[in-house]
């Protein structure tokens, strides 16, 4: 999803109360700094739950031993689970919430990032919301129904209120307790994403390289001036027509359309009201399926995390397309997209691999991803 940090003109016409600013400032911070931040808050979880010295957390249920190729893992879907848990409304997260002029207090996180601070795109779509995960034993996740403000709500309020605490505003951070464990999704909404490792082999040489982004701290509302692989994104329909539901219920055609969108610059209104994508009948997407049956294209699953700071759920997950393949589809990747500047070939080293995962500000899930795709390399390019 394109996201471009521009203010609501209509709210900031008027005069800021001092809350609101105050809330502004800490939330510019927060935007600044996240990658030191998430850094910082990773060490508030036990050692054993970061993977591979990684900020990202994770629950050994969630870390199979070895790559699970992609079409092993049962998805489930609930379509009316319903949910008990932490949802942003709570005193300690209200609290964390601007007063108005008229002296009102903001109800949700969401609510203030739409008023105050709002991207370019900021939508509630429908989402695939975790229930539960297990890549362990029996390879299998269950979803129901939910939101893109839930994790605003939960996620964005939490990394607040850590970085308020940061910065000395507050003593305590109740909300963040409240929570308790984030790997659980039993006690936070967990949306999630797919991170994927996007690998083109040569299997000739052996070599494989892989694109990376720069996420543009200018033009984005998250995540801004730090690295991540590509693509990533929300898992999620489509389109919010009820068809979409079961017909994108996929993690690998969530992958087909990132992959369109972020290396091949398709939009991504895909004109869902007319009825579902037939992925089978787009030429992109049956192309890379015939790969997928034909071992052109291997697609595999690592595991799933969570950001310390955000709450930010990642699925982690590998796509290694053979270079005859890869330059056929991807041979005009640019150099930059809406949301920043692209490097099209990093080489798959060990000394990248280093470079990326801990020297330079990678988000936590692609600086875990590549953490562990290393070691698993001969079985990814195999």
């Amino acid at each position: 999803m394109t996201s471009q940090p521009v203010n609501n003109r209509e709210t900031l016409s008027r005069q800021l109360t001092d809350s609101e600013q105050n809330w502004l400032r800490v939330r510019n911070h927060f935007r600044e700094h996240q990658h030191e931040l998430a850094i910082s808050a990773a060490h508030d979880y036990p050692e054993s739950a970061e993977v591979e010295g990684t900020p990202l957390l994770s629950t050994p249920h969630w870390l199979p031993d070895h790559p699970i190729p992609l079409g092993q893992i049962e998805l489930h879907y609930i379509a009316d689970a319903g949910f008990s848990g932490i949802t942003g409304t709570e005193p300690a997260a209200r609290r964390l919430l601007p007063i108005r002029a008229d002296g009102s207090r903001y109800h949700r996180y969401s609510e203030v990032v739409a008023e105050l601070n709002m991207p370019g795109i900021f939508e509630n779509r429908s989402t695939y919301r975790m229930l539960s995960a297990d890549l362990h034993t029996c390879t299998r996740m269950v979803f129901s129904r939910g939101v893109y403000f839930d994790g605003i709500d939960v996620g964005d309020a939490a990394a607040h209120e850590y970085t308020a605490a940061t910065l000395g505003e507050i003593t305590t951070q109740d909300f963040r307790a409240t929570i308790g464990d984030p790997c659980d999704p039993v006690r936070r909404p967990a949306n999630v994403a797919l991170s994927t490792l996007t690998l083109r082999h040569d299997r000739m040489t052996g070599a494989a390289t892989f694109p990376l982004h720069r996420r543009d701290g200018a033009t984005v509302g998250h995540a801004g001036g730090m690295y991540q692989l590509l693509p990533v994104g929300v898992f999620q329909p489509a389109g919010e027509e009820p068809w979409n539901v079961t017909n994108d219920f996929s993690l690998w055609r969530c992958i087909i359309r990132e992959l369109a969108e972020e290396l091949c610059g398709e939009a991504e209104n895909y004109h869902t009201s007319r009825g579902p994508i037939d992925y089978d009948a787009w030429p992109f997407a049956a192309r890379l399926t015939h790969a997928l049956d034909t071992r052109q294209a291997r697609a595999f699953c690592l595991g799933i995390g969570v950001d310390p700071l955000t709450f930010a759920t990642d699925i982690l997950t590998v796509v290694v397309i053979d270079s005859p393949l890869y330059d056929e589809l991807f041979s005009h990747v640019a150099d930059a997209n809406a949301e920043g500047s692209i490097v099209p070939a990093v080489p798959f080293t060990a000394e990248t691999v280093d470079r990326y995962a801990n020297h330079e500000p990678t988000q936590a899930a692609g600086a875990a991803l590549l953490k562990l795709a290393w070691p698993h390399r001969p079985a990814l390019l195999g």
